[in-house]
């Protein structure tokens, strides 16, 4: 019979059991427990269940804690935890008195669960019952609450551990380990890791693969190394699990030269590769987009008995079709299917074509639709949104229509999303009558405009500079019921500042103001910009000011309109008390930042502070625009102070002097 549960076979351990019973030998504790440990290995604990309570019985077996010790546990490993616990708690109506394997049994399962207050309902239980709990009840509740992220409750139940006189073992320094390094808190880890010696435990394989991966998730790499040549010193061998976190770590913060070396190491200490380690190296290669070198540890990887998993093929098939050779992705394709591997669906593809067409390689990208048709993959009505919004992106709305009759004639309808698409490639690329009359073939087909299809109108027609149809539409998107958002709200704000509609700007404004709309900083910063261009410049500063109490931050679009606004009026010494604020604050600037507010300084003839923050666009390492290069030039050429204030300036930018001579 032990034989048989051994061999999983708990179907012929039940018939050696029946002939057992039809040659009169009695059966004992220790034949029925074999029969109970098979049954439920089996996941069959129902049957086992059936003959603690009836067949034990019946053959005047005593049942005893052992017995229900596997019953019980048979029913948590098959996930069944109101019936272990129902079982539980009916030992005591059947005089059988739950010992520490009991207790531990439930509570770690239930912390498992992550039920932490039950588990602590039965640790109270327990030592209420007399039974002493130990290292394994201790450890399961540590794992619990570190695996449900409560690192806090994981050091109380440490302490309550080691006040009972509990010696911590290595399993449970790993858990902690492990709870640390999940938070990143790699450094408390190591100290962790350093005090086991002085406890007399000795780290173990999984004690390096914890610490050693927390300091690869933090990207502190030279700590990683100097654990992994630890081990060594320490006579613990590293396994391929250990080499797969370093060379991962590598790989990902582009030290592939340091990832093949430890690959190299791997080999030299006769540990073999498995499939994560070969996915690792071949997704590195691809990335960087050095694919015969990929193919090449491919074909290493099949050579060395190693089968390749989908996410290898992934892996190169992505390299393939961002570097262009369609046919070898194609190829691989195939390889899948013939291997009976579920190829990559079109969300692969679409996040492919979704980064070529972010970069201008829509053309590319439109070659990986012939790929997918190739396959036999129908495409989506978001695959052509997306290629459609590429061609918009590169100006190209020609290639962009015909994408859209395209999806047409695939016998895709296009949806909200499609026009809006190529509405707002036509209103960028100021185009708006196009734009419209798509509109108006929207709403024929039945379509209703969402709130971004009415943004994307509002924005082309303030840009085009017709306020007057703006106001209609916004009108029109208000009373059909369309939502409008915080967004549609910027984007009319904006369009009247921009278009000499201010005071209208403000007027909205307060009367969005009196209907609890909550402004983001994107308003706020048009409303100061609009306060400025009408002179109500302690409106404008007084809002600023409300920034915070408003619970907004500040950023450097704000500062810009602030600083640049206040040097016009001439308070050039607030405009860099503000700009010191700016830096404590931690809001960074940026070389539209800077160069504007060099340009307001130099038309006020600031030429000390402007040579100031000149002198911050070069520690920045941005350039000067072509726009304040041109504004130096102009005004050194005339004669004056300017011409002496030259030598004001960064040294590296008295070159203008002789500039200005020539001009």
């Amino acid at each position: 019979m032990d034989c048989c549960c051994r061999a999983h076979r708990p179907d012929m351990a039940l018939a050696f059991f029946g002939r057992l019973l039809r040659t009169g030998l009695e059966a004992d504790q220790v034949v029925f427990s074999t029969l109970l440990k098979g049954l439920c290995h089996a996941k069959r604990s129902d049957e086992a269940l059936d003959v603690l309570l009836h067949r034990m019985p019946e053959l005047g077996c005593t049942t005893h804690v052992v017995a229900y010790n596997t019953v019980i546990h048979g029913f948590f490993r098959e996930g069944q935890v109101g019936k272990a616990c129902d079982i539980f708690h009916g030992m005591a109506q059947q005089g059988v008195a739950p010992n520490v394997v009991t207790y531990n049994s439930v509570i770690d399962a239930l912390c498992k669960a992550r039920a932490m207050d039950k588990a602590e309902y039965f640790l109270g239980q327990m030592v209420d019952s007399g039974v002493v709990p130990n290292n394994v009840t201790y450890n399961s509740l540590i794992h619990g609450y570190s695996s449900s992220g409560h690192s806090k409750e994981a050091v109380r139940v440490l302490k309550q551990m080691t006040s009972k006189g509990i010696i911590p073992d290595v399993f449970t320094c790993n858990l902690l380990m492990a709870s640390l390094c999940n938070n990143r808190r790699s450094k408390e880890a190591a100290e962790l890791f350093d005090s086991m010696a002085m406890k007399g435990l000795k780290p173990n394989t999984v004690s390096y693969a914890i610490l050693l991966h927390g300091y690869a998730t933090e990207g502190c790499l030279v700590d990683m190394i100097n654990l992994f040549n630890s081990m060594a010193t320490d006579c613990v061998l590293p396994n391929c699990r250990i080499f797969n976190i370093l060379i991962n770590a590598y790989a990902k913060y582009g030290k592939l030269d340091k990832a093949m070396l430890i690959f190299k190491e791997m080999h030299k200490r006769g540990v073999s590769p498995d499939v994560v380690t070969y996915s690792t190296v071949i997704h590195a290669f691809c990335k960087m987009g050095s694919l015969d070198i990929a193919m090449d540890k491919f074909n290493q990887m099949v050579d060395m008995g190693v089968r390749p998993n989908a996410t290898v093929y992934h892996s190169l098939i992505q390299g393939f079709c961002t570097h262009g050779d369609l046919v070898k992705a194609k190829e691989l394709v195939t390889e899948m299917r013939n291997k009976a591997m579920r190829p990559p669906d079109i969300k692969f593809f679409h996040s492919i074509m979704q980064n070529l067409c972010m970069e201008g390689r829509v053309i590319e990208a439109r070659d990986i639709l012939d790929l997918m048709l190739h396959i036999g993959m129908r495409p989506d009505v978001p695959i052509f949104n997306l290629l459609i919004g590429g061609y918009c992106l590169v100006r190209e709305m020609e290639d962009a229509t015909k994408m859209f009759d395209d999806m047409v004639s695939y016998g895709l309808e296009p949806c909200n999303n499609t026009y809006g698409i190529l509405i707002n490639g036509y209103c960028k690329n100021r185009r708006i009558d196009d734009g419209l009359i798509l509109f108006k073939e929207m709403l024929r087909k039945g379509l209703k405009p969402t709130t971004f299809n009415y943004n994307v109108i509002l924005d082309g027609l303030f840009l085009a500079g017709r306020t007057v149809a703006a106001k209609v539409k916004f009108n029109e998107m208000v009373e059909s019921g369309v939502s409008v958002c915080i967004d549609t709200y910027s984007i009319v704000l904006g369009g009247l500042c921009r278009n000499n509609c201010t005071g209208e700007a403000i007027t909205l404004s307060k009367k969005l103001s009196t209907m609890n709309v909550k402004f983001n900083i994107a308003i706020v910063n048009i409303l100061i910009g609009a306060f400025f261009r009408v002179r109500r410049n302690q409106e404008a500063k007084d809002l600023f000011a409300a920034i915070p109490a408003n619970g907004l931050v500040p950023n450097a679009v704000t500062y810009t309109i602030m600083m640049t606004n206040l040097i016009k009026e001439g308070s050039v010494e607030e405009a860099d008390n503000l700009f010191l604020s700016m830096e404590k604050s931690g809001c960074s600037t940026n070389s539209y930042m800077l160069n504007h507010i060099i340009r307001r300084l130099l038309e006020k003839g600031e030429m000390v502070k402007a040579g100031n923050y000149m002198s911050k666009v070069d520690a920045k390492s941005y350039s000067l625009e072509a726009k304040t290069v041109s504004l130096l030039i102009s005004l050194f050429s005339r004669k004056g102070k300017y011409r002496e204030h030259i030598k004001l300036l960064p040294t590296k930018y008295q070159f203008l002097e002789e500039a200005a001579t020539v001009e």
